[in-house]
């Protein structure tokens, strides 16, 4: 880790994020390390919050929002999407972003436990977010059509990118907006963060590949699987994309970014100087990333 430069307080959040290893190389053993290592950093639920689970369109999601009525035209809505390379990751992973969107931008959060790799390869965890965004209306809340938005970070932000194609492509209703935290979008293996950040701490090239692999099982890659593939990105919804400095997917953003911008989609891309992949767990420990979330929640409250 010496060839990036980080700052003690990132350093320090990636020993901790990286003294959780899993005891075999089996994929249970890689999900209950994930796990705990995720419980590790997710704080108590902020009491002005309420959280519940349940099912839409037969795919379990939790919703959390802040308790007492809704607004006159219903909540605000995200519909978050988590990472974890399309193997890892559940709604339980994910708690510490979700309750700080909830109450920090008075909304209401959906996060999906949509199906995983390799058990579930693609489509069907695109499948999962498609049917619950689709059916936000049957959710047991009132909700402000004109104000949904979707964001999920890693493969959520491939999810992210990927539904706004699906829904484009089939003449439906879109987010308001989309986030895309240093999101994996299918760029090629050529492109330079790969190279730059090959052995990058948290997530290197070769853990990628293995993720990509796991995930197209044997597929022909496919724009919904990798959306930089995607023929032409007009018509989409605005963006915030967030890439982190040391990561191989960086690029990936930042390329995505470009390509919406020159097809006449307002892209806003924040370069997370010496923030790693990962690192939005590091909420409150980590100077570079409390700046990060600055960034990320003022813009979506300017969209909601």
């Amino acid at each position: 880790m010496a060839s990036y430069p980080l700052s003690e307080q990132m350093s320090a959040f990636i020993d901790k994020t990286l003294s959780f290893t899993s005891p075999d190389d089996s994929l249970a053993g890689l999900r209950q390390a994930y796990s705990q290592m995720c419980r590790a950093f997710t704080p108590a639920c902020p009491p002005t919050l309420a959280i519940e689970d349940f099912e839409l369109a037969g795919v379990a999601v939790r919703a959390y929002h802040p308790r007492g009525a809704a607004p006159p035209a219903g909540w605000p809505c995200l519909l978050y999407l988590h990472g974890g390379g399309w193997v890892v990751g559940d709604l339980d992973s994910h708690d510490f972003i979700c309750m700080e969107l909830a109450a920090a931008l008075d909304a209401l959060v959906v996060a999906v436990d949509y199906r995983l790799a390799p058990e579930y390869p693609f489509p069907a965890g695109l499948d999962d977010c498609l049917a619950v965004w689709r059916h936000l209306a049957a959710a047991p809340f009132a909700i402000d059509p004109r104000r949904r938005l979707v964001v999920g970070d890693s493969a959520g932000g491939n999810l992210a990118a990927a539904l706004c194609l699906a829904l484009r492509d089939a003449g439906q209703a879109l987010p308001r907006a989309q986030v895309l935290i240093y999101p994996a979008l299918g760029g090629l293996a050529t492109l330079p963060s790969r190279r730059e950040c090959a052995d990058a701490p948290l997530l290197s090239s070769s853990d990628l590949d293995s993720y990509h692999t796991l995930y197209l099982n044997g597929a022909q890659p496919f724009p919904l699987a990798m959306p930089l593939l995607a023929d032409h990105l007009d018509g989409l919804p605005p963006a915030l994309i967030v890439v982190a400095q040391w990561d191989p997917l960086r690029d990936d953003g930042v390329l995505y970014s470009e390509r919406l911008n020159a097809a006449g989609v307002a892209s806003v891309l924040y370069m997370g100087e010496g923030l790693v992949h990962g690192c939005l767990r590091g909420r409150g420990q980590v100077p570079e990333v409390d700046q990060m979330y600055r960034t990320l929640l003022a813009y979506l409250a300017d969209m909601l």
